[in-house]
């Protein structure tokens, strides 16, 4: 399984991003799909999650902000994020969780870098 995330970029305060994540696979509805991020000098955190039968789940630093979705047709989920703050800004990465319900993740993709300025 690959994954390669796409979408990040350069954002005021306030602004919008959406991030893509496409997988590899034949099996991709069977997959549960997280993100996650990491901040300068943080570790990484949990940040969402779609399970395979659609639960979605999300950080409480993010509720209200983010959305996770998927398209099985395209193999590619998605992270909506609208009035972002500076403290979003790191590196997220997507993940794909064999078991389906986003208890552990067993593939990640390389990171795409979301940057958000005050």
């Amino acid at each position: 399984v690959q994954l390669q995330a796409s979408g990040g970029g350069l954002v005021q305060a306030g602004g919008s991003l959406r991030l893509s994540c496409a997988t590899s696979g034949r099996t991709f509805s069977s997959y549960a799909m997280g993100w996650f991020r990491q901040a300068p000098g943080k570790e990484r955190e949990f940040v969402a999650a779609i399970s395979r039968v659609t639960s979605t789940y999300y950080a409480d630093s993010v509720k209200g902000r983010f959305t996770v979705s998927r398209d099985n047709a395209k193999n590619t989920v998605y992270l909506q994020m609208n009035n972002l703050k500076p403290e979003d800004t790191a590196v997220y990465y997507c993940a794909a969780g064999l078991d389906g319900l986003g208890k552990e993740y067993d593939y990640w993709g390389q990171g795409t870098l979301v940057t958000v300025s005050s």
